[in-house]
């Protein structure tokens, strides 16, 4: 597998502030690599590093074969970025959006009208190609910004939270958009608020203060909790959380929901009593189960050890 995204020790600093730290991370054609973090964490910094925006502080960025320290124009003309913004022109149309873009990269006039034609049909925008784009959607905003990120056709694709306040409906059809691409040899790297999309990555990395906390498979990185997470329904929750939360042997509560997740080394006795803990509190205890980790209870962890 082509390593088309490469990051080796790649720093930013803006003063005092690390903004990325050392970060090494890498992502192969046909590849999509998730990254998750809080507000602050370095993720859009390490975006605008990768695609050439930023001078790094130190460390080597290569992207589809070009080294950003010096062949920084000929790694954007192999990038696709799409950033976190809406930053495309509201007073142009979908196909003029596309003109141009094609033509600021240079495309022969000959090709510009065929391959706008194209990538409309491929996000789906055909009937919409002479709206303002002020007027689209917040999903066809993103899926039109992702059709200018292709005009070019990049090996790479560097996508900063592209689906941030779009509708469920949106989100699925953008991902599906995407494994198109990863299955014709694209390398994605995505920043995402949401952890069911995080799921559907190749490869996750939990980021916070500019380093990857974790990377791997999301089967790889749920691993340590398996067996370590219950479910409890109880009301009224608040005081549930707080009974929980110093029960002997929890050593983590987290709200997801109607429901607390708590994280314990071993389950076994607090299966036995907290119930009865609960319930001599005057809390009505539905269920105390034993529940699948997930990517949102290991980043959770990650944060509370982090901070």
């Amino acid at each position: 597998m082509d390593t088309l995204i490469l990051a080796e020790k790649l720093s930013k600093h803006f003063g005092a502030v690390r903004a990325v730290d050392e970060l090494d991370l890498q992502v192969g054609a046909g590849e999509i690599l998730g990254l998750v973090g809080p507000d602050g964490a370095g993720k859009t910094t390490t975006m605008r590093l990768l695609c050439g925006a930023y001078e790094p502080t130190s460390g080597r960025a290569v992207v589809a074969g070009f080294d950003l320290g010096h062949h920084v124009a000929e790694a954007r003309a192999a990038t696709g970025y799409v950033p976190q913004r809406y930053s495309l022109y509201p007073d142009l149309t979908p196909a003029e959006n596309l003109e141009f873009f094609s033509e600021a990269y240079g495309m022969p006039r000959a090709k510009r009208v065929a391959r706008a034609k194209e990538l409309l049909d491929f996000v789906g925008l055909t009937a919409f190609a002479n709206r303002r784009s002020e007027f689209l959607s917040g999903g066809m905003k993103q899926k039109l910004s992702l059709a200018c990120a292709l005009i070019h056709r990049p090996r790479v694709l560097l996508l900063d939270e592209p689906t941030g306040g779009v509708d469920p409906v949106a989100r699925q059809e953008f991902w599906r958009l995407l494994y198109t691409l990863l299955a014709e040899g694209s390398a994605i790297l995505i920043s995402t608020p949401y952890m069911d999309e995080a799921s559907r990555c190749h490869r996750v990395g939990l980021m916070n203060h500019g380093r990857l906390m974790a990377e791997g498979t999301p089967h790889e990185i749920v691993r340590p909790l398996v067996g370590h997470i219950l479910e409890l329904a109880a009301a009224p929750q608040r005081a549930a959380r707080q009974i929980a939360g110093a029960f002997p042997g929890v050593a983590d509560v987290q709200v997801f929901g109607d429901r607390l997740h708590l994280r314990a080394d071993d389950p076994a006795p607090v299966m036995e009593r907290l119930p009865r803990a609960l319930t001599d509190a005057g809390i009505t205890v539905t269920h105390l189960r034993s529940a699948e980790a997930t990517l949102e209870d290991v980043f959770t962890e990650l944060l509370t050890h982090d901070s």
